[in-house]
């Protein structure tokens, strides 16, 4: 749980550069719950989106994880629900 928590954190803290990153998980707790992220994600089941532990397997070691997560939390992305488009929520913050 706490390494799906803190890719969730490393996403949200696009100020600060990756390698320097200090991941607060309280904080990054609660700006998943402002954003209301877990109505369609969990740590490790599947729900309406992917789990965090499934997403971070699925960038783990990529050079551009980071910028991907950033872009997709941050632009409102169209993704995939049951087979229809919709728009993904941003970042409440």
């Amino acid at each position: 749980m706490k390494v799906a928590i803190r890719l969730f954190a490393l996403c949200a803290a696009v100020t600060i550069p990756l390698a320097h990153a200090q991941v607060d998980v309280s904080a990054a707790e609660g700006l998943m719950k402002k954003s209301g992220c877990l109505k369609c994600h969990s740590v490790s089941a599947k729900k309406e989106g992917p789990p965090f532990k499934e997403t971070a397997a699925k960038y783990k070691g990529k050079a551009d994880a980071e910028k991907a997560l950033v872009t997709h939390l941050t632009t409102n992305p169209k993704v995939k629900v049951d087979g229809k488009e919709e728009l993904h929520d941003s970042l409440k913050t």
